[in-house]
């Protein structure tokens, strides 16, 4: 493992996972009163990338599922939920209306560690080794905790009418990439 393939790795895996760009989803969730356990969120979405670096084909095909239907899969998934930050409306219903938690679905998966980044990871097997991989997933973890730590604050920073402006443009993004990686895996 070179700091050259560490650094690839890392910036490949920071592009897919877009934890940047998916604050403004963290923050409107935060508004709605769900909460967001950074630990258990990062460690999840963590159990998820280091269980697809090395049993993802295994675990695809227990299930009979090849890598662009799951990739499908998740596009519908991240398509609704730049729906939602777009429309304003809720697909994603909790059991919890006061403040239930939404650590491990939506977070973790599929929004930190979706079809995108799991099928990444997948992919990457073939051009890197597995310490640089694991090395990139350690270092995106510490990232997104630090970020998911400070949602609230982060919050703060921007101010409420930014906020708005980026769930929007972001919702639009995240539909385009939900069409993108349908129509990627539909061809493939």
């Amino acid at each position: 493992m070179t700091l050259m393939t560490l650094t690839s790795v890392s910036l490949i895996l920071f592009s897919v996972i877009d934890i940047i760009g998916s604050l403004p989803v963290l923050i409107s969730m935060r508004k709605q009163g769900i909460i967001l356990n950074a630990p258990t969120a990062t460690v999840t979405a963590g159990l998820l990338m280091m269980a697809f670096l090395f049993f993802g084909v295994t675990i695809l095909n227990l299930f009979h599922l090849d890598v662009a239907s799951f990739a499908m899969a998740g596009a519908l998934i991240i398509f609704f939920i730049g729906l939602e930050m777009i429309l304003g409306i809720r697909f994603f219903r909790h059991d919890h209306d006061d403040g239930g938690s939404g650590s491990i679905v939506p977070v973790a998966f599929p929004i930190l560690a979706g079809a995108g980044t799991l099928t990444t990871i997948i992919s990457l097997k073939t051009e890197f080794d597995t310490f640089s991989i694991v090395g990139g997933i350690l270092l995106n973890l510490l990232l997104i905790y630090f970020i998911l730590r400070n949602v609230d604050w982060l919050s703060h920073k921007l101010g409420n009418q930014l906020i708005s402006t980026l769930r929007k443009v972001f919702g639009i993004i995240l539909i385009a990439i939900a069409f993108q990686m349908f129509k990627d895996h539909l061809m493939a």
